[in-house]
């Protein structure tokens, strides 16, 4: 199978594309950075928000375009939301690129799509589009609306998952942009103070090789047809509060955290866990991994890369 990555240099993108190069897949990157990871995915320098889909890669018959590419922090494009335009202009491009070559599509959403929400479980159908809490969550509502136009004018086969706080190997980039978990364990660690943004936060915290397993089901499943016009969650399907979230990592590196609590700051989902019924009965989906035992693999990740020194 031949898969191009958008984003291919993020942590998801490396993750997926890596995991397609060892089984044999075909695997060709579009990225406006370098990988720091990885030399292994072949990537082609561009930057998708400002590039036309006729700059993207012309030949290579493609069976998936697995479309990553995002601003992804949600409070920075509170201050930044040019960027949340930026992902609506990486997204049409692809999309525009996928008509002409009659590829399907896979589109990287989020949960910010369901706004900040206070029931104990979401399901693919509460999103309400009409109001979008944050310029980030905006960009996201913008392309999967963007693709089901194009399913529904042009016949494009497409999936959407909707992602929520993934972690784990490969998101300790923090030139691009800070991650809370790899933040806190780092913080932690060197007995540094560190700043919650609401102590009573739930979120549905997805470890990187479930999130993997999910991706790589729904890119063959979209290829030899078997799904298509969907929107699944892919998440791990239990809620975790942020004071949760402290203490396992506390614990993991056995060291107390100092930590000061404040409210969530604008434009964050409080509350959020995945209904993932769909993502089983369609992809065979079965997370493996707690957050009780993914902070674990977070930690020991991070101190055999030597990115965690303390």
């Amino acid at each position: 199978m031949k898969v191009l990555i958008t984003g291919s240099s993020g942590q998801i993108g490396t993750n997926v594309g890596l995991a397609l190069l060892d089984r044999g897949d075909t695997v060709l990157g579009i990225d406006h950075r370098e990988n720091s990871w990885t030399d292994r995915i072949e990537t082609v320098r561009l930057d998708l928000a400002r590039a036309s889909s006729e700059e993207m890669p012309a030949a290579g018959g493609f069976d998936v375009v697995l479309h990553l590419a995002a601003y992804a922090k949600v409070f920075e494009l509170v201050e930044h939301p040019d960027r949340a335009a930026d992902n609506a202009r990486m997204c049409f491009a692809v999309l525009e690129y996928c008509r002409r070559h009659k590829t399907p599509i896979i589109f990287g959403s989020s949960r910010e799509v369901y706004g900040d929400i206070h029931r104990h479980v979401t399901d693919e159908a509460s999103a309400d589009f009409v109001v979008a809490e944050s310029p980030y969550s905006a960009s996201k509502i913008a392309g999967e609306a963007f693709i089901y136009s194009y399913a529904q004018c042009y016949g494009l086969p497409y999936l959407v998952f909707r992602f929520s706080n993934v972690y784990g190997r490969y998101d300790t980039d923090a030139e691009r942009m800070e991650r809370v978990i790899p933040l806190f364990i780092d913080r932690i660690a060197r007995r540094q103070p560190i700043v919650v943004f609401g102590r009573r936060k739930v979120l549905d915290f997805t470890y990187v090789d479930d999130c993997v397993a999910g991706v790589i089901a729904g890119i063959d499943a979209v290829a030899q047809g078997r799904v298509k016009g969907q929107t699944i969650n892919l998440a791990y399907g239990q809620g975790s509060s942020l004071l949760d979230l402290v203490n396992l990592i506390s614990l993991g590196l056995g060291i107390e955290a100092q930590a000061t609590y404040k409210p969530s700051r604008s434009g964050e989902v409080t509350r959020y866990v995945a209904d993932i019924t769909k993502a089983r009965a369609l992809l065979g989906y079965e997370p493996q991994t707690p957050l009780t035992g993914g902070i674990g693999l977070a930690i020991k990740w991070q101190r055999e890369t030597g990115v965690l020194k303390a």
